[in-house]
């Protein structure tokens, strides 16, 4: 007995020995460390596999170089613990690779009222989100921010540029296009409807120059069928896999519907999924599959179709909603993706209808050997940066995925179609240390995620390329910029200067 009491009295001594260096080396947030550990956790490595541990990772300018087994019995003289020049005590606490945003917009202005860039990126990174994909903003000053966060002196993601292709009158206008995207510098090009012969002849640049490509097809002459044939990367959102599968060529419009006003066009994107047929559809998903297109479905951008009065009541909106966001959101047609003009009832239920066919062929595209990625498109249609995209967890759930797959979605799965699966999305020696450190399990809750503070969790540090961001403090900092905005918006109305 007295044998046993002095080994337990050895092991407190040293766990109490251990958190308090833990405590006198505690991270400061923003700040890279030649070395930094992360001890304790609980790993979720992002390929589907289960979580393990405990675990202590090392991290060594920015690279991940040991993951080693914790076992608090095991530990003496012999197996000493790593050690840093910064550490962080996960006990009790979940890892996570860094997530992968998709489809991302750098947006300094909404409805022309200014934006500070910091919400944005700080909204990201309190959200977990160590990797971007700016499918269209301004091209100039992304490339400019790309660079200084590649180098560790801006709080913000690792931002891949896919600025927009714009339009081309022909075959020869698309290849000089494309020319001048990849001299500009950017990584890939963003596609937003295009007629046939031009989407072809600038993809044979694209794959020429080494780029890759999205396509937010629309409802344009091409559909999922030109995107299989042509080489895109991949297709986001959802536009043009079921108009390749329709019974007929053409979706059943209404004499009356106009495409460029807004109202319509979403009004009846809500009734496309009913109108494919099944086992065309099928046929387009296995031919996306044999030519590695993935899929970046955006499930959250579209929610408010389903349940307007959610979408416009959300509790974020109490301290995180900027005040040139909440102006975006206001149903305006001016505004895209503001369409909410006598929304009714009917509306809805044909949205509830079309998320439920859209979530069943997510689930097939996916059993049949399909990449599915995760973006939110945020910006638009009541999604705020980040919020959305810790949404589209709870989406992907619904839709049926298991939340290890669902993680893998937004990790791994983003890595592939950004062509960085060698070095992004897992926790895993050798990769970059993009990593997020949750105060939860995940795994059996994804409100765990969120920074709201209306459950028990959220996500404490986000750590990317080895530099550690506290996202409380970062969720502090958003806060205050919305509130700065709110009161400098309110001392400038009318009202304010009678």
């Amino acid at each position: 007995m007295a044998a046993a009491s002095l080994r337990k009295s050895c092991l407190l001594f040293l766990s109490c020995l251990l958190t308090a260096t833990a405590q006198d080396k505690s991270p400061v947030s923003g700040k890279k460390y030649p070395k930094l550990v992360v001890r304790n956790v609980i790993v979720v490595e992002g390929n589907g596999t289960p979580a393990a541990g405990p675990k202590d990772i090392v991290v060594e300018n920015g690279v991940i170089t040991q993951i080693l087994p914790f076992d608090p019995v095991a530990t003496n003289a012999r197996q000493p613990r790593p050690d840093g020049d910064a550490i962080i005590d996960g006990k009790g606490r979940y890892l996570l690779p860094g997530f992968i945003n998709l489809h991302a917009h750098l947006q300094e202005e909404r409805a022309f009222v200014p934006m500070d860039r910091d919400y944005v990126l700080k909204c990201w990174l309190m959200c977990g989100i160590t990797t971007v994909r700016d499918v269209g903003s301004n091209t100039a000053k992304t490339l400019q921010y790309r660079e200084i966060s590649r180098k560790g002196e801006l709080a913000a993601p690792r931002i891949f540029v896919y600025p927009m292709f714009g339009r081309a009158k022909n075959a020869e206008e698309a290849r000089a296009r494309i020319r001048q995207l990849k001299e500009a510098g950017a990584d890939g090009v963003k596609f937003l409807g295009t007629y046939r012969d031009v989407l072809k002849a600038a993809l044979e640049e694209v794959h020429a120059l080494g780029l890759r490509a999205a396509h937010h097809i629309g409802v344009e002459e091409t559909t999922a069928e030109d995107d299989i044939a042509f080489g895109i990367t991949s297709i986001e959102h959802w536009y043009g896999i079921p108009d390749a599968a329709f019974r007929d060529k053409t979706q059943q419009f209404p004499a009356a519907y106009n495409y460029a006003n807004e109202a319509d066009r979403f009004r009846y994107a809500g009734r496309i999924w009913r109108e494919a047929d099944w086992d065309k559809l099928m046929k387009v998903l296995d031919a996306m599959v044999a030519k590695n297109v993935a899929w970046d479905p955006t499930l959250d951008i579209y929610e408010a179709g389903r349940d307007l009065q959610r979408a416009q009541t959300q509790p974020a909106f109490k301290e995180y909603l900027h005040p040139a966001l909440e102006e975006f959101f206001a149903p305006n047609l001016a505004n895209h993706g503001s369409y909410y003009v006598n929304w009714s009832s009917t509306d809805e239920a044909h949205w509830k209808e079309n998320y439920q066919i859209w979530f069943r062929a997510l689930r097939e595209f996916e059993r049949r050997g399909g990449t599915i990625g995760m973006g939110d498109d945020a910006g638009f249609i009541y999604q705020i940066y980040g919020l959305g995209y810790l949404r589209n967890f709870e989406l992907h759930q619904e839709a049926g995925f298991h939340p290890l797959r669902v993680l893998q979605h937004a990790t791994v799965n983003g890595a592939k179609i950004l062509g960085q699966e060698d070095r992004l999305g897992r926790v895993r020696v050798g990769y970059a240390a993009d990593m997020v450190l949750v105060n939860g399990n995940p795994l059996e809750d994804f409100k765990v995620l969120s920074p709201l503070g209306t459950n028990k969790g959220g996500i404490e540090w986000t750590i990317k390329e080895g530099i550690p961001y506290h996202a409380p403090t970062l969720a502090a900092d958003v806060r205050k910029i919305v509130s700065d905005a709110r009161a400098k918006e309110k001392a400038s109305s009318p009202s304010a200067r009678r």
